[in-house]
């Protein structure tokens, strides 16, 4: 069982992140995330023929992404619960949200220019940094788990 403290506070990092995730995922939608994408995974796909990566119709896209924040929310509530396995799953997304954050700010310097969701990437990096902190157990408490 774990301090209710130390779940209260994991459970809102969680959400903090899922909202940050939600609000990315609009500023790659208003600023064309897929203009630069799509084309990107063909000239990917044109030298590594075999590697797997898809591309997207805006709306498709744009769903996928909506349901998979819809779903950390709705799991929102196993993590306020303490739930154990939520730890793990605690820092593969917070770990995946962290890549994701600094995959914007790399491909801006690359670019030398800001690459669609960098605007909300240092909201998305913060977010993940609190989530892997609360999973960790120093919100304020013992470590979860």
């Amino acid at each position: 069982m774990t301090n209710d403290r130390t779940a209260s506070r994991h459970g809102l990092a969680w959400v903090g992140l899922s909202l940050a995730l939600a609000l990315h995922v609009a500023d790659e939608a208003w600023n064309g995330f897929l203009s630069f994408y799509n084309p990107l995974v063909r000239r990917i796909r044109e030298e590594i023929p075999l590697l797997p990566l898809p591309t997207f119709g805006f709306e498709l896209w744009l769903t996928g992404l909506a349901l998979a924040v819809g779903i950390l929310l709705a799991l929102s509530a196993a993590v306020f619960r303490g739930r154990r396995w939520t730890v793990p799953a605690s820092y593969v997304l917070g770990g995946f949200m962290c890549l994701n954050a600094f995959g914007h700010f790399g491909a801006s310097m690359v670019y030398g220019r800001p690459m669609p969701g960098v605007c909300s990437s240092p909201l998305l990096l913060a977010a993940a940094v609190w989530l892997l902190v609360c999973a960790r157990g120093r919100c304020g408490g013992t470590p979860l788990g």
